[in-house]
């Protein structure tokens, strides 16, 4: 896992990405899997926006 700074929920959503990009890289080398892998994309996607919430949020309570 990433060496990031955070409360759990983004440890969490970074394992979460992070195992996102695993199963990416391994549907890459198998044919027909394009539709799963947009999927797997748009769910990165998804979670990408809930960490930088919570990043934001995060960082506005320490100020």
């Amino acid at each position: 896992m990433s060496s990031e700074a955070g409360s759990t929920q983004c440890r969490g959503l970074i394992e979460a990405k992070e195992s996102l990009i695993k199963a990416m890289s391994s549907l890459g080398a198998i044919d027909k899997t394009d539709q799963i892998q947009q999927t797997l994309r748009d769910v990165y996607k998804e979670l990408e926006i809930l960490h930088e919430s919570r990043r934001i949020k995060e960082s506005n309570n320490l100020n």
